[in-house]
């Protein structure tokens, strides 16, 4: 597409009703706009912090729950900012950190950080101020973690509950349809979001534009091919220069990662009828509808100044890009899907419209608008005066489908890692010897008996039943389930039911063809652990249920003990909850318990540490590694980590030590391997340990850091004056080098043998988080 600039026509916006309409809102005091919802909120500032804020929600019970006046206690948490290096999308992660910290629907705000990661509180105090965000007129704290999970909570729960009185006690009043922000945005996309569903979004966004309010297009890459439609209607020359330059920049962005904008649609959207990225932009677009005038183009989570109707820059991924919309300050959204996305943001109300009516019966109880009934013979003018009612019903408090099944998810547009082409094919070319590295020296036999006397001979290890989401869509509903069933089996040979719930398979790309996402999600459901696996498809996923089986038969995997559920094809929440429960029901009965004997030779372990590692502590673990690899177990690390420096320097491992095995790959060889690991993050390190088939991670720490949900993960610290929250961490080891070895190799035997559970397990600070490595991108 070219600009031609030259006589350029200036648009006009839609006319005002003479007669602006009015909705049920909270009002809120200096220039924070009108809220549709009144929760208070917990905001991880960053990723470490993040299961702490989901374990705190849980922990407030009832006190979080909706009530009249009231819409609960809400957890956002993320995935970003919690790595140690400097990350590239840290100015857009702080901009909608702080449209969050600001929003209408918000009547107070608790930030929660941690010492750790690269985006801080302070961080986020800075950005408000220089920008003038209107923090003081809405009751907040900022707090950050001691150390101690039982101390921390019960600091915050008493912080929420001192401000509950007052949120309660907020109630609706009558205010005008200018006070709001609508944001639209579309997911699972057919051929028939083009027809009937995003004109209707596009016509309800037109009528509130009318009355005086606001609308918030998005989906850079989803708009490449309907360049001409948007720029029909626009304010000024520059405005549509500023659109062009998005694009231009979002393809930029994606050739550094030997990807293509262009090639956004998804297998599922192919298999809709939606071929190339030019048929999926041009229904996309439809959501401005043609009298409406493009006013602006906003940053990624930047405020709407104003009425009218605005563009804002962001990934396809529609998850990551309504996050930046909530930013913006939408308090509606409207969500267009061809094949039922059920997708709903923790306090926004979220309307979905269905565009055929044959998949709108499917999933009825998921979907709020059948737009199909336009493909039926409905006028859109009928459609839309309907459904811009139910619209203003739901802005004055009408919970939508999505909130009465208390479903919501999460992403703040991800962080990617390169910023240029240069070295792309070396990057894409990686290979990776599968060859396990030497240890020197090598440990005589007598070095074992200290080993032998504490095994014990036969263990009845974890079996743990597994319900793997394939995107992020199906994570809260994989949760919902794993919780139920924990409660309603009791005394099956399953000792646990987990849910993955993670943040991919909707909107990202990986360049090269080397699929990490997919061998994550395959070494989780083959791990040894595992003895019943279920995987949950959303719908419209990037990977879908037969991507999955088709690998695991190719990898000789027994395909019997896992079972298949898709939330849209199975007719929604209800439904495939049902089916989930009843699979694992009569699956469970093929089971028994059994004692295994414990052989090292059989046994994965991975090590981990934080920088800085001490060196004494450095040193007991690689004595621990060097006896358990001399029993015959298998030894994994991820690259850069600081304890194969220290190996290095002391000259255990040779001087030139590289990655061995891609990230999340099981070895084929035994011995001591090197796992391939883009960053320092903490999180997307033990999940791709995990993704190895470890059984046990030991991780070297002096602050207690997140688990890992299936995978024991065993956090060791020395004894010093530096030493935070102690209480916390499994060992804290002090004495002589052969106490310290002694005591470390005890617990990790009691561990492996299934006589006890780590702290994090046992608290529930437990996270997960697929890496997108050195090429992954938000598209």
């Amino acid at each position: 597409f070219e600009l031609a600039e030259e006589n350029f026509p200036t648009g006009t916006q839609v006319s005002l009703h003479p007669t602006p309409g009015m909705f049920q809102g909270y009002k809120r005091s200096s220039g924070r706009g009108v809220g549709t919802r009144n929760y208070i909120a917990v905001i991880a500032t960053n990723s470490t912090a993040s299961s702490f804020v989901r374990i705190l929600q849980q922990r407030l019970g009832e006190l979080a729950k909706r009530s009249d006046l009231f819409d609960g206690v809400v957890a956002v948490a993320h995935t970003e900012g919690g790595s140690n290096e400097d990350p590239q999308n840290r100015e857009l992660l702080l901009r909608t950190l702080a449209g969050f910290l600001v929003h209408p629907n918000l009547g107070a705000v608790l930030v929660v950080d941690s010492n750790l990661g690269s985006v801080s509180n302070a961080d986020l105090r800075a950005v408000i101020s220089q920008n003038g965000y209107p923090i003081d007129a809405v009751s907040h704290e900022f707090y950050t973690l001691k150390g101690s999970l039982d101390r921390d909570l019960e600091d915050c729960s008493t912080i929420i509950q001192r401000w509950l009185p007052q949120v309660q006690s907020i109630s609706r009043t009558l205010e005008p349809i200018s006070q709001l922000r609508v944001a639209l945005q579309c997911g699972g996309s057919d051929a028939f979001s083009g027809v009937s569903g995003n004109p209707l979004a596009g016509w309800v966004a037109r009528e509130i534009i009318r009355h005086g309010g606001a609308a918030n297009h998005a989906e850079t890459d989803e708009l490449i091919g309907a360049e001409s439609y948007m720029l029909l209607n626009v304010r000024s020359l520059n405005v549509a220069r500023k659109f062009l330059q998005a694009i231009s920049r979002y393809k930029e962005m994606a050739s550094w990662h030997g990807v293509t904008a262009e090639g956004n649609p998804s297998g599922g959207n192919k298999l809709r009828g939606l071929y190339n990225i030019n048929l999926k932009s041009i229904g996309a677009a439809m959501k401005r509808h043609p009298e409406v005038r493009v006013d602006d183009v906003l940053d990624y989570g930047e405020q709407m100044p104003g009425p009218g109707f605005f563009f804002m820059d962001s990934p396809g991924n529609d998850l990551e890009s309504i996050a930046g919309q909530v930013a913006s300050g939408a308090n509606l959204i409207l969500f267009t899907t061809g094949n039922g996305s059920i997708t709903n943001f923790p306090f926004v109300p979220t309307l979905k419209l269905m565009t055929t009516t044959d998949r709108f019966h499917l999933v009825a109880k998921e979907m709020d608008v059948n737009a199909g009934e336009y493909l039926d013979g409905t006028s859109m003018d009928e459609l839309g005066r309907r459904t811009f009612d139910l619209a203003i019903d739901t802005a004055s408090g009408r919970l939508s489908k999505g909130e009465k099944a208390n479903h919501s998810q999460i992403s703040i547009w991800r962080n990617w890692m390169r910023t240029s082409s240069s070295g792309l094919a070396e990057e894409i070319g990686k290979s990776f010897s599968k060859k396990p590295i030497d240890i020197n020296p090598e440990l005589s036999t007598d070095s074992l008996e200290a080993l032998k006397i504490k095994m014990n001979p036969r263990i009845q290890p974890e079996r743990i039943g597994l319900i793997l989401p394939t995107s992020l869509c199906a994570g809260q509903i994989a949760l919902q389930i794993a919780g139920d069933l924990q409660t309603e089996i009791e005394g099956s040979p399953i000792s646990r039911f987990v849910a993955l719930p993670h943040t991919e398979g909707c909107g990202y790309s990986y360049g090269g063809g080397s699929d990490l996402f997919v061998r994550s999600l395959l070494g989780h459901l083959a791990h040894p652990s595992v003895s019943l696996g279920m995987v949950l498809e959303h719908g419209c996923d990037k990977v879908h249920n037969g991507v999955l089986r088709d690998q695991l038969r190719k990898r000789g995997v027994e395909i019997e003990r896992y079972g298949w559920a898709s939330i849209q094809l199975d007719g929604g929440i209800e439904k495939v909850s049902r089916k989930v429960n009843g699979w694992f029901r009569t699956a469970i009965g093929t089971l028994a318990n059994k004692d295994i004997e414990l052989d090292f030779k059989n046994l994965s372990l991975g090590f981990i540490t934080e920088n800085p590692l001490p060196e004494a502590l450095g040193e007991a673990f690689w004595k621990v590694i060097r006896i358990c690899r001399k029993a015959g177990a298998t030894v994994i690390i991820p690259s850069g980590d600081d304890l194969l420096i220290l190996g290095q320097a002391q000259k255990i491992v040779p001087a030139e030590v590289c990655a061995t095995i891609e990230h999340g790959e099981s070895p084929a060889e035994k011995g001591l391997h090197v796992m391939y690991h883009a960053n320092h993050h903490w999180v997307e390190a033990l999940t791709g340990l995990a993704s190895c088939g470890v059984q046990l991670i030991v991780g070297g720490t002096q602050t207690a850091r997140q688990g890992h949900p299936i995978v024991p993960v065993l956090q060791v610290a020395l004894q010093n004056d530096g030493l935070r929250a102690g209480s916390d961490l499994d060992v804290v080891l002090a004495g002589s080098q052969s106490q310290c070895f002694e005591r470390l190799l005890s617990v990790m035997i009691e561990v492996v043998s299934g006589k006890s559970l780590p702290r994090g397990l046992r608290s529930g600070n437990v996270d997960i988080q697929f890496t997108r490595g050195f090429l992954g991108f938000s598209s």
